[in-house]
């Protein structure tokens, strides 16, 4: 038993030490759009689901990149303020499946070929959203999560989602090299590590027993390897159940899809295991709270019947073009931590991370993660939270 634990712990540390690279550039990237792009006003660029508001909601998102919890807490945000709901749920699905984080990270653990899909898939998924949430979503149906959004129950990482620590003049450059747009860019850093490591140690240690303890040939029995055919239909139906079941969302998904991919789930399968972030049992419990019961249940089977159809076009897509990678070849089975480019740019980016962390600690960092997980004041819950 001892050596089996220690087994799941080394897997656990090999992929740690994979992403950390990856991680830190995402964020660091991540950070920086956040400084300089707002959230204030969101609400009044949402009115409806036209067409054109749909892509300014997923280019905002993308722009806005946040965890699961933040994502949906700020969804709902949005909704009290006035945006349309589908909209906000378009917006919700894009700030955690179109972020640079999760492309640079899928880049190096499973290769370019995931990270493409995911932003070919994304929007195909958020239009099915759109499309399915209009047929079921009837006006009394919105009437009623709009009442029951009002009542203002709280979720998680709420603190988070209402911070707008962004500048607002001047341009790109001016506002990223001044001090406040670096301070504001530490904080983001920060923050994002703060609201995100839970999960991705989650998904670390759930990956790292998995890859230890799980033999192949339950995997292959799992996904239907022996069944060429039929395993493309299966795996995106099966990845969001493996997602719901794993209680882990945002990027701390990366190392378990890795996993899957490496155990025989179909390209299509990988995908939609990612996309389905946003329906962890959590998050539904959430929904609950936000919208209430019936709401909460026509997400979940939207979100799910979306998410299935949009992987299996990408499945079938990546197939014609010839864009499937071998199964096998995710960084997560590395025997063991040698030194090459991976060890050198996480010693440049840890680096970074220790100068991004110094200036956070001098500049109120603290006292704002604080915050993070309290919703704010009812009377202003769009108050916005400025560097020091």
């Amino acid at each position: 038993m001892l050596t089996h634990i220690l087994e799941a712990l080394r897997m656990t540390g090999i992929m740690a030490w994979s992403m950390l690279w990856a991680l830190c550039l995402g964020f660091l990237i991540s950070g920086v759009v956040e400084a300089v792009v707002s959230k204030e006003q969101l609400s009044k660029l949402l009115p409806d689901s036209s067409p054109k508001t749909i892509l300014i909601a997923s280019g905002l998102g993308a722009a806005s990149s946040s965890c699961s919890y933040a994502a949906t807490a700020l969804a709902r945000t949005l909704f009290r303020k006035g945006a349309d709901f589908i909209a906000a749920i378009a917006f919700q699905f894009a700030s955690t499946n179109l972020v640079v984080e999760l492309s640079v990270l899928l880049a190096v653990m499973l290769g370019w070929q995931f990270t493409l899909a995911e932003f070919t898939g994304g929007p195909i998924m958020i239009g099915l959203i759109v499309v399915l949430l209009r047929i079921t979503l009837k006006p009394a149906l919105i009437e009623a999560a709009r009442k029951q959004a009002q009542r203002g129950l709280e979720g998680k990482m709420e603190g988070h989602a209402a911070m707008d620590m962004s500048l607002h003049s001047g341009s790109f450059w001016q506002k990223l090299s001044s001090a406040k747009g670096i301070t504001a860019t530490s904080h983001y850093f920060w923050m994002d590590w703060y609201s995100l490591w839970p999960d991705i140690a989650g998904g670390l240690l759930i990956s790292g027993c998995l890859a230890a303890w799980v033999p192949q040939t339950f995997w292959k029995g799992l996904f239907l390897v022996g069944h060429p055919l039929l395993a493309k239909f299966w795996g995106p139906l099966i990845g969001p159940m493996v997602a719901v079941l794993s209680f882990v969302c945002s990027v701390g998904n990366v190392p378990l899809a890795a996993v899957l991919w490496n155990g025989g789930i179909s390209f299509g399968g990988v995908i939609s295991f990612l996309f389905a972030d946003l329906i962890i049992l959590p998050i539904l419990n959430i929904y609950r709270k936000y919208y209430g019961l019936k709401v909460a249940a026509v997400l979940f089977f939207t979100f799910y019947a979306a998410m299935s159809l949009a992987s299996l076009c990408i499945e079938f897509l990546f197939a014609a073009l010839h864009l499937i990678p071998a199964h096998g070849g995710a960084s997560v089975m590395e025997e063991h931590i040698s030194w090459n480019y991976t060890s050198i740019l996480n010693i440049v980016f840890l680096a970074i991370t220790a100068l991004l962390l110094w200036l956070f600690l001098r500049t109120g960092g603290p006292e704002m993660m604080r915050m993070m997980d309290h919703a704010p004041d009812k009377n202003d819950e769009t108050a916005h939270h400025h560097c020091h």
